[in-house]
């Protein structure tokens, strides 16, 4: 039996229309790539067609959030061994801390600092256990991230949370829980440059900037 539906030579798409349509294909793919998937996903604009779109800040957005949750993965892992870091090697080094304690002073001291959107910084003071200090702090333009925390070379402590959030100004004391370095660590994602004005007062005997 012979089948009269089949296509002529004339009805099936020549080699060339094909090549035609692959190639016409993969630039419309590289041109959303470039326009709206990087921007998107990434906050990466080679066009400037994102930003006008407002794709580009999304993706800034979705990148930050991504490096802040690989942030507090890794001290939340750090975190689960802080007992083990704050106790036993206390008794390992008792001597050695005995050497080399911070002495306590009453001192006071204030830093303004300047952060551009997305940007972070961190001002610690250096404290021996129990000491104490108030603080105050605010930001010129709305709400900040925070962390404060501790870390102690001498008792390999790597990171000791005191607390975290997202304020626009914070006031209270901070108590040492050990001897070492202890403060407070600001990330701008008001999407606009600001300012943060710390001001210190306790028994502390530095203060550096360490971002």
């Amino acid at each position: 039996m012979s089948n009269n539906n089949k296509p002529s030579n004339s009805d099936q798409p020549s080699a060339v229309k094909l090549i035609k349509s692959t190639v016409v294909a993969m630039t419309l793919a590289a041109i959303i790539l470039v326009t709206a998937v990087l921007p998107a996903e990434y906050g990466i604009d080679p066009t400037g067609v994102g930003n006008i779109l407002g794709l580009t800040k999304m993706g800034e957005i979705k990148v930050s959030l991504a490096q802040d949750v690989a942030a507090e993965e890794t001290a939340a892992k750090v975190m689960k061994t802080e007992p083990e870091k704050v106790a036993e090697p206390v008794a390992k080094v008792v001597e050695k801390v005995a050497e080399t304690q911070v002495p306590k002073s009453v001192k006071s001291d204030s830093i303004t600092l300047s952060l551009k959107p997305n940007q972070a910084r961190e001002v610690k003071v250096k404290m021996a256990k129990g000491g104490q200090v108030s603080y105050k702090w605010q930001t010129s333009n709305g709400r900040a991230n925070f962390d404060i925390h501790g870390d102690s070379t001498i008792l390999n402590i790597d990171y000791f949370n005191y607390s975290k959030g997202s304020l626009g100004s914070s006031e209270g004391v901070l108590e040492a829980e050990f001897d070492g370095k202890h403060g407070w660590f600001w990330r701008n994602r008001s999407g606009k440059p600001m300012t943060i004005t710390l001001e210190v007062e306790g028994e502390f005997t530095e203060m550096t900037q360490e971002v």
